[in-house]
């Protein structure tokens, strides 16, 4: 979020604030951000580059880094804020960066005979010097602003240098962010924030008051320092199908309760994030228009965020909010949010109320509100609380409500590009809230948070690193059942056992798969052991879907057919509760996972013949039911492929058709070929546009084809080609 480019009667406090939130924003360590700082006053812009090097480049003992006791911390010293000075006569960023880092690269940590160790994180790199290209030539002044705008290509490229995991801060006085604006617009577009410092403009000639802090080669003294590795970890929920399962989460994100928490371990001092992301308003959700209704009502709001108050105005006039009470609430407390700012009041009162502003767009959320407006707004307000009061004893919830609501905003529709900086962004808070939690002291707050850590992982695995945030939801699952336990909380509990054996599942479908697997199958029972079927129906019959296909998946590896018949066991006892009745889409995907099992324990080698048919037919009862719900429910509520569980029914059909030992008579044989041929067939007319199934499917249709002419003779062929649409005969005819 920026701020308008005004004039502000007290620069001190002003500055103050800006600079808390440019701390903060650094503090992350997120990759590939760019942020500007403006400022035209060259000693106030010594002064806070000085102070946030010395702040963050060796952070020693504050609370964004706690050695994890699994690795090893001794290590020798690097930065996580690089400061460099730019190189005037080849103002290039990139080369300069990536030239620091040849002659530094991050040092490994953790290794071991086992075991080969990570390198240490990329630091942010933090550029001055760019107002003393206004006293070199033309051609220099436009060299800088050409390797600008080819920088948005590197950050899009996946094989540039590893400065692109890392943040860059570039110093620009007023005059050189006007000419980045006009002339360098790509780079300007990928910003992530623009922090606007209040002073006088300096003279560009060097004066001897104003001597620059930062040598033009490393500049940094190694003391010893612990450096910050951010843990990558996985998520939750229910599989439903037997093959591409995908997951319905088990159990909603926790909000914690309002009241005020007293958290004993604060340490003094914090890096927290409010300049983030771009949360920037969408121009098509609001309009001048509709805000002069309600701004004849309020105040001037010249000291609030352009954004948070725009934002709220909109919730206001498009009736996101519900009744005038609302409306009259959300206009009180932004009126309250400009009188402590004219009054100058302290942070602690100013973050109160923002934290206030937060929590009301949080209940609208709560109660089912789920709108982009809602969560930025909460989102924004949160973040200007944090920036007003770092010492709430309300932050670790903040936090947490902080991440979680990135996670909301993941999901809603209307933010599917931005859908992994989103995760990644509610990840960060996470790991920020659980720093200043006590697991000891605060064992329910640590919990949740790290159940929600998990669940934001899981969610990530969708867009890059399965194996390993899968392998960190694993992990963050485990570390939060050490303190969710039965006694306390006995439902949350098996939630949360539920999604680790989801994590389990997942992580088995990389790594170790058969030891995985199993402890899956451990933690979805210790799960359903705390649900009574009788109170939790859907729940109960869920947890057991899950069983079903960590068995079936097991049988891929070992004893196939015990596993698939304990498979089936569990999905028929699953659907006892997962009926057509109470939850559809459920049932069908039971269902077909059932098909599937059967059609596997049917083709093994070791099955009786006797038993072979008798599972065929039982594979296609469930293949029936399953399709007949689907085709009657939304698609988008199916979790398997319709189509594909076709062409497994074809199959199915065409098996007991073709297999002498059934010794079906003529009509039953007849009955069988149809029904496959008509399940290939609308198989097929949904694969027009993926090719490759496409032409499986229609292989499957010739070789039916043919067994009619095999089976039944030229009358069992004529049949067959009838059923045939006209357009495809050309094309089938040559093979038969």
């Amino acid at each position: 979020m920026s701020v308008n480019d005004t004039a502000h009667t007290d620069n001190f406090a002003w500055n103050r604030q800006v600079y808390h939130r440019l701390k903060l924003a650094l503090s992350l360590n997120l990759r590939r951000q760019i942020f500007i700082a403006v400022c035209d006053d060259l000693h106030l812009r010594n002064q806070i580059a000085a102070r946030l090097h010395s702040t963050l480049a060796y952070p020693v003992g504050q609370v964004l880094y706690q050695p994890d006791d699994s690795l090893e911390s001794s290590t020798a010293a690097y930065p996580r804020l690089a400061t460099l000075r730019l190189n005037l006569s080849d103002p290039n960023l990139i080369a300069q960066i990536n030239q620091w880092l040849a002659n530094y690269p991050p040092p490994t940590i953790g290794a071991s005979k086992d075991t080969p160790g990570r390198p240490l994180p990329v630091p942010a790199f933090q550029i001055v010097g760019v107002e003393l290209l206004t006293r070199q030539s033309v051609a220099i002044q436009r060299m800088f602003l050409h390797h600008l705008r080819v920088i948005e290509e590197y950050l899009s490229s996946e094989k540039t240098s590893g400065f692109l995991e890392a943040s860059i801060l570039l110093w620009v006085p007023r005059p050189w962010l006007s000419a980045i604006q006009q002339s360098a617009p790509q780079f300007w577009h990928s910003r992530t924030g623009v922090f606007y410092f209040a002073g006088d403009p300096t003279p560009t000639v060097q004066h001897p008051d104003y001597s620059e802090r930062f040598a033009s080669s490393r500049n940094l003294d190694f003391d010893d320092f612990q450096p910050s590795i951010l843990e990558e970890v996985p998520i939750p929920a229910e599989l439903e199908a037997a093959k591409d399962s995908e997951l319905d989460l088990a159990e909603n994100f926790d909000f914690p309760a309002d009241e005020p928490v007293n958290h004993q371990e604060l340490q003094e001092e914090v890096a927290l994030p409010t300049e983030l992301l771009k949360v920037e308003v969408n121009p098509e959700l609001h309009s001048a228009n509709n805000s002069e209704n309600y701004l004849e009502s309020l105040p001037s709001l010249s000291h609030i965020s352009k954004q948070l108050s725009e934002l709220v105005l909109t919730t206001i006039n498009t009736k996101i909010l519900a009744d005038d009470e609302e409306i009259s609430q959300a206009q009180q407390m932004l009126a309250e949010i400009e009188r402590l700012h004219a009054e100058n009041a302290p942070g602690e009162a100013l973050g109160a109320a923002y934290h206030k502003l937060g929590n009301f767009y949080r209940l609208r959320i709560e109660q089912g509100q789920v709108t982009a407006e809602n969560l930025m707004v909460a989102i924004i307000a949160y973040q200007e609380s944090i920036t007003f009061d770092d010492t709430s004893p309300q932050l670790p919830d903040i936090l947490n409500d902080l991440g979680t609501l990135y996670w909301m905003l993941y999901r809603t529709p209307s933010a599917p590009e931005e859908g992994q900086t989103y995760i990644e962004q509610g990840i960060e808070f996470y790991k920020l809230a659980l720093k200043l939690i006590s697991p000891q002291t605060h064992p329910e707050t640590y919990a949740r948070v790290q159940n929600n850590l998990g669940t934001a992982y899981g969610d990530l695995a969708r867009f890059a690193h399965p194996p390993d945030c899968w392998q960190q939801a694993v992990i963050a699952y485990n570390e939060a059942l050490r303190y969710r336990t039965v006694a306390m909380e006995p439902l949350k509990y098996a939630a949360c056992q539920n999604n680790l054996g989801t994590a389990y599942w997942h992580l088995g479908q990389y790594n170790q798969p058969v030891v995985n697997l199993k402890k899956a199958i451990a933690s979805y029972n210790l799960a359903l052991a705390h649900y009574n079927p009788q109170d939790e129906p859907l729940k109960y019959g869920m947890i057991q879907n899950n069983i079903g296909t960590a068995y079936w998946n097991l049988a891929q590896y070992e004893q196939p057919a015990h596993n698939l018949r304990m498979a089936i066991d569990v999905y028929c006892d699953a659907l006892k509760y997962r009926t057509a009745a109470t939850v559809p889409s459920g049932c069908a995907a039971t269902q077909n996972n059932l098909g599937t099992a059967y059609w596997h324990l049917a083709n093994l080698s070791q099955t009786p013949k006797e038993d072979k048919y008798n599972y065929l037919r039982l594979c296609i009862a469930a293949y029936d039911e399953a399709l007949a719900l689907a085709h009657s429910l939304n698609p988008a509520a199916l979790s398997f492929d319709v189509l594909a569980t076709h062409n497994n029914l074809g199959l199915a059909h065409y098996q007991i058709a073709t297999d002498q030992y059934f010794n079906g008579d003529k009509t039953q044989r007849t009955q069988h070929l149809e029904a496959a041929l008509n399940n290939h067939l609308q198989a097929l007319n949904g694969l027009s546009k993926q090719p490759e199934a496409y032409q499986t499917t229609f292989s499957y249709v010739v070789k039916t084809v043919r067994a009619f002419h095999s089976e039944l003779g030229i009358q069992g062929q004529n049949l067959a080609l009838s059923k045939v649409p006209a357009q495809m005969l050309p094309e089938i005819l040559p093979k038969l």
